[in-house]
């Protein structure tokens, strides 16, 4: 997981407005000291022991053990064993208790890409036939990806991406069949051929680019690329690399980078550029724009970004809530689970550690000011209707490797002038190899 949001964003929620699946339910919701949904009585449990690979640096796991367990124990009775692990550690774990069927393990906590190797694997109970959790509503692109092969394998837990924030001054400058509403809920009419024109009409009213990326050494401008750009002109992250749309998606790039404010190459947050004036329009993580929201929440709107001509890519790194298969305790692990995405529970994690929720419902909790301008634009981007929700691909020691291939395409494309085609010819065979050589799926 892109650890860079860590404690810095607290105060973020994602949800959406579309529910679907059987993990969202209707009603009212819990309240923080309510039977968990589906069961009349917490079962007769003395320890239940939860694995996961978040939450594991000390600060986290000690607000893990102090404060969601110590307040489901309270509760329900029962005590939880939190045992943090690394991702092969808890993959080695699951495949010896799994291979024996004595399984230890009540409830796994883990990224997408480790849930779906473990579904892959056979080692985790369908949910869908548990209790309704009510009283919340999911984000639907999200349980979409916790059904795997047609079974639900695990809950969306946790989640973090990265948005486009306005300066409203801009909305003075909006190119003609644009509106504020259509860049505020992201609408069709909120299109990347939209951010090109209102990026020229900005210049050409200010007399300088006001549009910015952190484009620098160790700005964030690759995930736009590989997570954005790609799929919303291409339908993929990589699988369509040295294609016709891409070609088209870089004669796009090239065309939008001559209305970039220059300085971007050198920014690697677009915090201060913001709050400067030295940008009216900035794309990046929600982490790295935090401090401008705080500082001036009047000035600022977060936004969704644009999409393009196959839907509107975005980044989501999602963690989830599994049961493994013949785990000793499924009915307190699921009472855990009930817990933990509780909205007024999820918004305790948005507070002291800074993950997202992934309910609708948290909503509620969040007080007036910048931390709700930030959950409002998330809020718009996980909700729109044509949302291509893009994971960053899980290459171990070869992750490097994969963004220094898309950087590379945009220095020689973009700043150096080379022929599209020919850099695409040159950076495709690598790209797809380290697929082919970790022995994963193209994205």
């Amino acid at each position: 997981m892109e650890r860079v949001f860590g404690l810095l964003l607290i105060g973020l929620v994602a949800f959406a407005v579309v529910a679907g699946g059987c993990i969202s339910g209707g009603g009212t919701t819990s309240s923080p000291t309510a039977t968990p949904s589906g069961t009349s009585t917490a079962p007769k449990v003395g320890k239940l022991t939860w694995v996961s690979t978040q939450l594991n640096p000390p600060e986290e796991r000690s607000f893990v053990i102090n404060t969601l367990i110590s307040g489901f124990k309270k509760e329900s009775g029962i005590d939880v064993d939190f045992v943090p692990l690394s991702y092969t550690d808890l993959s080695t774990r699951l495949a010896a208790e799994e291979k024996t069927g004595k399984v230890t393990i009540d409830l796994i906590g883990d990224l997408h890409g480790g849930m779906d190797y473990y579904a892959s694997q056979g080692w985790l109970m369908d949910l869908s036939k548990m209790p309704k959790l009510t009283g919340r509503t999911f984000i639907s692109s999200f349980e979409k990806y916790a059904t795997i092969n047609g079974k639900q394998v695990y809950v969306p837990w946790m989640s973090a991406t990265y948005v486009m924030v306005v300066n409203k001054e801009a909305f003075n400058y909006l190119p003609s069949g644009l509106t504020k509403e259509d860049v505020i809920k992201g609408t069709n009419k909120w299109t990347y051929d939209a951010l090109l024109a209102w990026a020229k009409k900005l210049k050409e009213a200010k007399g300088q680019p006001e549009l910015g990326f952190p484009a620098g050494p160790n700005g964030l401008f690759v995930r736009f690329l590989h997570g954005y750009l790609y799929p919303s002109y291409t339908g993929y992250e990589a699988k369509e690399f040295n294609s016709q749309a891409a070609l088209g998606m870089w004669s796009y790039l090239k065309n939008l980078w001559q209305y970039v404010n220059p300085a971007s190459t050198t920014w690697d947050a677009m915090s201060d550029p913001l709050l400067t004036g030295q940008v009216l329009i900035a794309w990046d993580h929600t982490a790295r724009i935090k401090n401008a929201i705080e500082t001036k929440p009047d000035q600022f709107v977060v936004v969704p970004v644009p999409r393009g001509p196959k839907g509107r890519g975005f980044i989501v790194v999602l963690a989830g809530l599994a049961i493994p298969k013949n785990s000793p305790n499924p009915e307190a692990a699921w009472n855990l689970i009930d817990y933990l995405t509780r909205p007024e529970t999820q918004v305790e994690v948005m507070k002291n550690v800074g993950f997202f929720p992934t309910v609708k419902e948290a909503t509620n909790e969040i007080p007036n000011g910048p931390l709700k301008i930030l959950a409002e634009g998330v809020t718009a981007q996980s909700s729109t209707s044509d949302a291509l929700i893009v994971m960053i691909p899980n290459l171990g020691d070869k992750g490097g490797e994969f963004k220094n291939i898309y950087k590379e395409a945009f220095k020689r494309i973009v700043l150096q002038g080379e022929n599209p085609q020919k850099v695409l010819s040159d950076l495709g065979p690598q790209l797809l190899g380290l697929f082919k050589e970790k022995g994963i799926p193209t994205p």
